[in-house]
């Protein structure tokens, strides 16, 4: 015997860009689009009326770490809970030192794909974030997180060298192809870190799949990343941060200063260009290390002001978000994971940050 749907949903369902279907239904927390049958007498499901999409994606945030390191259960659990009420039900959690999966069993919290802890060179990095190991050491821990992760991991491309007083790439030519070649064999993607200019054609020539922030993409390396297909999570959120950085290290590490100014200035021109050349370009906030959780919609926001047409900005944390992660949307017999809205998002994807409605594993939770 058929489950009993536990909700009805009305209005306008956005399966996809173009696909606009005008009804589904919940069963067993799963997504239907043919009508369960209602036997004689029962009561008839809850409806929710709106616009809906799939649940948001944040391709790039820390569950289980703030600005000092790893935190306790308690504050992953309200940092998730933050991003589940901004709409945000799928997490690429792009490097964290918490072991976090023990929400993997809580069905009120967002589903999370892991890349394991960040892997740094030695006295490189943010102190308590991440493995900081030497070169010949590389690909041994990258394999070892790749087994611990769930399809992913991430290196420190580059952070600041303070011998020369600005960002440098941290890792030598050899090792990155050694580190990706054994991530690769276990089946895990490798993402990393990049703010500057430097390690770009390095990683890209070795082989990774996807740049994070990807500030210091430049009209060489532009044509590099488009045709290897490389993705790039600017986390525009998070450059926006920046200049106050800047002004912090100006009197320590000037030349550094200067160079974060500048990776700011052009930073919608660079994500646009990316953009126009065809390179993937994925949603990601950077929240919890130094940022709050819950601003996946200002991400998609900051997407349009750099120029990336609204459905394409909206795209970005949705459905093609989605099938770059390998996870379902709205298709028939997925989970039940979704947001409603009051107006239609691809017309102001400002409406982003006010759901009416979040529905996670067929529960209504907000």
């Amino acid at each position: 015997m058929s489950e009993r749907a536990s909700l009805h949903i009305k209005g306008r369902v956005l399966v996809g860009p173009e696909d606009v279907r005008e009804q589904m239904w919940v069963v067993d927390g799963r997504l239907t689009y043919e009508r369960p049958p209602v036997a004689p007498g029962a009561t008839e499901p809850a409806t929710l009326n709106g616009w809906v999409l799939p649940g948001l994606v944040d391709a790039h945030c820390h569950v289980g770490l703030d600005a000092h390191g790893p935190v306790d259960d308690s504050t992953s659990e309200k940092q998730a809970l933050t991003d589940r009420e901004a709409g945000a039900l799928l997490l690429r959690d792009a490097g964290s030192p918490s072991d976090t999966r023990w929400i993997d069993h809580r069905d009120d919290l967002p589903r999370i794909i892991r890349a394991g802890r960040h892997i740094a060179r030695t006295r490189r990095y943010i102190r308590n974030y991440a493995h900081e190991i030497e070169p010949g050491d590389l690909a041994a821990y990258v394999r070892r997180e790749a087994r611990r992760g769930d399809g992913w991991v991430k290196i420190v491309g580059d952070w600041i060298d303070r011998e020369e007083g600005d960002l440098a790439a941290c890792w030598p030519r050899w090792a990155i192809e050694e580190a990706i070649e054994a991530a690769h064999q276990e089946g895990a993607r490798v993402t990393a870190h990049c703010f500057a200019e430097d390690s770009l054609r390095d990683l890209v020539e070795a082989g990774i799949d996807c740049v994070e922030h990807a500030t210091g993409l430049t009209e060489e390396t532009v044509p590099l990343f488009a045709e290897r297909g490389v993705a790039i999570v600017p986390t525009l959120v998070n450059i926006a941060t920046f200049p106050a950085l800047a002004d912090g290290g100006q009197s320590k590490f000037p030349r550094w200063s200067a160079h974060m100014r500048q990776l700011h200035a052009r930073r919608y021109e660079t994500v646009r260009a990316a953009w126009d050349a065809g390179i993937p370009v994925f949603t990601g906030t950077d929240a919890g290390g130094s940022l709050a959780h819950g601003l996946v919609g200002q991400e998609v926001a900051e997407l349009v002001r750099a120029g990336i047409p609204a459905r394409d900005a909206l795209a970005a944390a949705t459905w093609t978000a989605r099938d770059w992660l390998g996870r379902p949307g709205l298709t028939e017999g997925a989970p039940a994971d979704f947001v409603v809205y009051d107006t239609d998002p691809r017309a102001d994807v400002r409406v982003l940050d006010t759901p009416r409605h979040v529905v996670l594993r067929g529960r209504v939770v907000r």
